[in-house]
């Protein structure tokens, strides 16, 4: 199971710059200019957050996490998935906003047999068709019962999808596998029978929000 520190290492870059810049500001005694690096430094600092769920995450094969934080904008149904699946599936797409959790969890058990990497546009993550256009990162998890696939799309100010996993590696459940640096969107793509317990609207979180259960 792979484990993160509470604040991602990806962060530090935005923390520290901005810190110091801050620090540079106040030292120069320009209090008013200094207080914008050090907002900027909490909020970063709270973005790159990767709270533990691990012993909080739901048993059962037959079931099926939410991958992401965030908001469920489409549920779908007969949706032709050609990229890794080759079927029609059920589709469920979740908006991270600038405030959700970003961190990107497995929703089964499996290992990853597809990976992928897509340069592309960077539209606003919850536009209708961002998937065709927009720069994203995919993996196809096989697990015991059902192949699934998981894509993370860069929205408007997600520049770079992040992956900690690569093609071959076992996944458990809820396991980190990847983040996209501000907002953006993911996509969950299940074939076969499933009844799916999500619907526009619904907030979820990553890991611990039952989306689905396997036939």
């Amino acid at each position: 199971m792979l484990k993160k520190p509470i604040i991602l290492s990806e962060g530090f870059p935005f923390i520290l710059v901005t810190f110091f810049s801050g620090a540079a500001l106040y030292y120069m005694k320009w209090y008013y200019l200094a207080v914008i690096p050090f907002i900027l430094c909490l909020y970063f600092t709270y973005f790159f957050r990767c709270p533990p769920r691990n012993n909080k995450i739901p048993a059962g094969d037959d079931t099926l996490v939410s991958p992401a934080d965030g908001t469920v904008v489409d549920v779908s149904q007969d949706v032709e998935e050609d990229m890794f699946l080759g079927e029609k599936c059920h589709k469920i797409t979740i908006f991270l906003s600038i405030f959700n959790v970003h961190c990107n969890r497995a929703p089964m058990e499996g290992d990853i047999k597809y990976q992928s990497y897509t340069q592309g546009r960077f539209l606003p993550a919850y536009k209708e068709g961002v998937g065709f256009v927009n720069e994203q990162g995919a993996i196809g998890i096989t697990g015991k019962k059902r192949s699934i696939l998981v894509i993370l799309i860069a929205g408007i100010l997600a520049r770079r999808v992040v992956s900690w996993k690569n093609l071959g590696d076992h996944l458990e459940k809820g396991e980190l596998y990847g983040m996209i640096k501000f907002g953006s969107c993911t996509e969950l793509y299940i074939p076969g029978g499933c009844d799916i317990l999500v619907k526009k609207g619904d907030k979820v979180k990553g890991g611990l929000t039952v989306v689905g259960r396997l036939k």
